[in-house]
């Protein structure tokens, strides 16, 4: 099973107050997973969802025997467990990384307003797109979330103000809106927007009709048709990927996929069809190897191979390969570690961003949500990643929402968007009854399996 994330801090903090869990599995998810702070500690942690289980026994890989201990390892370790023992939120790469390199002109990087936890905003936001009119639409309509986060009716006055903001920004910038639309989606583009003036109108009915339970599904409604106005503002392609990743399959654009799973011994779920958004704008290379394999059905009949309650994981195929044997070569098919980074044109490959010094880089594709999709790859190379994907249960205590240990190490390529809760009921042994693209196959250059079926 390739690991989800290196291990090569763990051993620093053995000689520590904290102690190496005896199960502690190769491929952990970082130091939630590795480490037990104390019993009284443990026990006051919120109970699991449902009992999970690991199968992987201990292993150390020997590039670590004997590696020295340096400053930065230290740093990071002791910064790590701090938050674990504290309970306070850890600091994020920037603060940790200037404990070893104080040339770094600032203490630490400090997170600007909560987290955007919502897998459908994270994809509307990480859409590439220049257009302030139909952000100032969306933003107020996003804000309708933390405005229900009050109780009682005593909400809807600030859903109300929500609303007209969003209703105003429309008014005043329908017309720079229509004209950021790619001329081949025009039509479709102000189709939609004739929905999402409609829509409002509705919701500021219901908001008047006091109707709290209304809000939320006609939200929903209303972010759907921003989200296909500004996927209609997309003209083209954005860059050109490598010239060495450029015959690989690529996705130029968004797919979706639906995974149906059968869920065993489980009294409150017997199967559940979670339906996956990918995003090929931001991560080409990964997501377009993950359709062409899907099309292929290799995750069919699959099991889940993981879940332990941080991570859920499949892909790992039977036999001694690790990874998806590509039948026209006979060799395993590797994809790049492939990250975009907020301002930045295009991905970069090969590299985590702290290899290249990048430690103030916000990813496009965080992992903030829970069911942020990601590939598993070999701890120490960058360039291993197949067939193997994860998906994060997330654990806000543990790994805060843009301070945490994977953005900017693993390629993310997409989120579950439709009953994502679900994930924490899988256990291993549950079986991946199929995966289906549902939509944007056709964004799909370079598919192999037409090739080799």
């Amino acid at each position: 099973m390739a690991a989800i994330i290196p291990c090569h801090f763990c051993s620093s903090l053995s000689n520590s107050t904290l102690t190496i869990s005896p199960k502690l599995p190769r491929n952990h998810f970082g130091f939630a997973n590795a480490f037990r702070i104390n019993a009284a500690w443990w026990a006051r942690r919120p109970a699991p969802r449902c009992s999970l289980r690991n199968s992987h026994q201990p292993q150390f890989s020997d590039k670590q025997k004997g590696k020295p201990f340096s400053l930065k390892e230290c740093a990071i370790s002791l910064a790590l467990a701090v938050g674990l023992i504290t309970g306070v939120p850890s600091l994020d790469w920037s603060t940790i990384a200037y404990a070893a390199s104080p040339a770094l002109p600032d203490l630490s990087v400090l997170i600007s307003g909560p987290p955007i936890k919502d897998p459908g905003a994270l994809l509307r936001y990480a859409l590439p797109i220049d257009n302030k009119a139909i952000r100032e639409v969306q933003k107020p309509l996003e804000d309708i979330t933390d405005s229900l986060k009050v109780s009682g009716v005593k909400a809807l006055d600030s859903v109300e103000r929500n609303v007209r903001q969003a209703s105003r920004a429309l008014k005043q910038g329908k017309s720079l809106i229509i004209s950021g639309l790619a001329e081949s989606k025009k039509d479709h583009g102000v189709e939609l927007l004739d929905k999402l003036e409609a829509g409002m109108d509705e919701l500021q009915q219901i908001v008047e009709d006091r109707n709290r339970d209304g809000v939320a599904p006609k939200q929903k409604e209303l972010l759907n048709y921003v989200g296909g106005v500004e996927e209609d503002m997309v003209n083209g392609f954005p860059y050109e990927v490598p010239e060495e990743y450029q015959s690989m399959p690529l996705l130029k654009g968004r797919a979706a996929v639906d995974m149906k799973v059968k869920v065993k011994d489980n009294p409150n779920v017997d199967e559940c069809v979670f339906h996956i958004v990918l995003d090929g704008y931001n991560a080409p290379v990964t997501a377009g190897n993950f359709v062409d394999l899907v099309e292929r059905h290799f995750y069919d009949g699959m099991e889940i191979q993981r879940a332990d309650g941080f991570v859920v994981q499949t892909g790992d195929p039977e036999g001694p390969a690790e990874g998806f044997i590509d039948p026209s070569t006979e060799k395993t098919r590797t994809i790049p570690l492939e990250i975009m980074v907020n301002g930045e044109k295009a991905p970069f490959y090969g590299a985590t961003l702290e290899e290249l010094g990048l430690y103030k880089a916000q990813t496009k594709l965080p992992f903030n949500a829970f069911g942020t999709m990601a590939m598993a790859r070999d701890e120490f190379e960058n360039n291993s990643a197949s067939s193997q994907v994860f998906w994060l249960l997330k654990e806000s205590e543990l790994t805060p929402s843009n301070a945490n240990i994977l953005d900017g190490r693993y390629a993310v390529f997409g989120y579950i968007t439709e009953n994502e809760d679900y994930l924490a009921d899988l256990k291993v042994g549950d079986v991946i009854e199929s995966m289906q693209v549902v939509s944007g196959l056709d964004n799909l250059v370079n598919p192999s399996y037409k090739i080799a079926g």
